[in-house]
């Protein structure tokens, strides 16, 4: 389908095909664009962008696949439950959605069984309910909605950088501060297509990581406490290996030969997270345990986690230190 903009006042391209495309919402062509489905005169370009008259722009819907999830009776670790929402503490090793290679045993196929298939229709197709994602070979805290209201209020909350994000983190070696904040911008490796990288200003798009060191063991691996004001693919791993020390037991970002202990899993789990409720308008702050993998770290510093268990302003975590 070609279209032609013939409007003599300049219109957003999302805007524009919302009123053309009937039962798409905006959201649906948005994620077409960013597919690549629909091309502003033969180019790729984003949903903001501002058309002008004579503009042609193609759009190629691609055919549904028509295949649902399976609802999967699988084992989950419920933190917080109502009828908008649910709280989970996300397995190490276990994808949050189907996709290429994954089609079942996924977060996704088990919310379904235990929501009895009562979850968020809005979300994409073969995500129902889900707000944000967890790698997967990082466990912890992960939420998801239940209602198309909540989850929309949710994916607004995300954007706004409104919500609380707490990561622990091993890394291989000792971090140079004690506390640092890291401001940069990652896109897609250009070659290793797996990896997200640092990048240019001008390109792909900003990712914002405090990190503060909670204990050093003699063999130079440490406990880094991560508070996210950003959600890129992979930050928490990236940032770290940008500076100089990647998380242990990384499958992407760090040498086998390197690693001065072996843990059996990537050493990054979502601790606590802290949302909004999107209908009582409380504040909810869920804390996903810290798994056993961990301990010999974290057991050197229950007090300062106990302390900053109480803290809700993560930009007074280093007087704790």
């Amino acid at each position: 389908m070609i279209l032609t903009f013939s409007e003599a006042t300049a219109q957003r391209l999302d805007a524009f095909l919302a009123g053309r495309l009937s039962g798409l919402s905006r959201s649906q062509i948005q994620n077409l664009i960013k597919g690549g489905h629909i091309l502003l005169n033969d180019k790729l370009v984003k949903a903001r962008a501002s058309l002008k008259k004579g503009d042609l722009i193609t759009v190629s819907i691609p055919e549904k696949s028509n295949v649902e999830p399976d609802a999967e009776d699988l084992p989950l670790s419920v933190l917080y439950e109502d009828d908008e929402i649910i709280f989970l503490n996300k397995a190490h090793g276990m994808v949050v959605h189907p996709a290429a290679g994954n089609a079942n045993g996924t977060l996704v196929n088990a919310l379904l069984h235990h929501c009895a298939g009562k979850l968020a229709s809005e979300g994409g197709e073969g995500r129902p309910g889900i707000v944000h994602r967890l790698d997967k070979d990082t466990s912890g805290c992960i939420v998801a909605a239940k209602t198309n209201t909540a989850l929309k209020n949710l994916v607004g909350q995300f954007a706004d950088r409104t919500t609380a994000k707490l990561y622990l983190a091993v890394t291989q070696s000792l971090p140079k501060e004690t506390h640092q904040t890291v401001s940069n911008n990652i896109a897609r490796h250009p070659v290793h297509r797996q990896r997200m990288d640092v990048c240019n200003p001008g390109a792909g798009k900003q990712a914002i990581t405090d990190l503060h060191l909670l204990h050093t063991a003699d063999d130079g691996t440490s406990l880094v406490l991560c508070a996210l004001h950003t959600g890129r693919t992979h930050q928490i791993r990236v940032h770290n290996r940008f500076l100089g020390h990647p998380l242990l037991g990384d499958p992407l970002y760090s040498k086998p030969n390197r690693q001065p202990v072996s843990t059996g899993r990537l050493m990054l789990h979502a601790w606590r997270l802290g949302i909004t409720h999107p209908l009582t308008s409380q504040w909810i702050q869920q804390e996903a345990q810290i798994p056993n993998e961990f301990l010999p770290w974290t057991d050197k510093v229950t007090e300062r986690l106990n302390q900053v268990r109480l803290i809700q302003d993560y930009k007074k975590f280093d007087a704790l230190w």
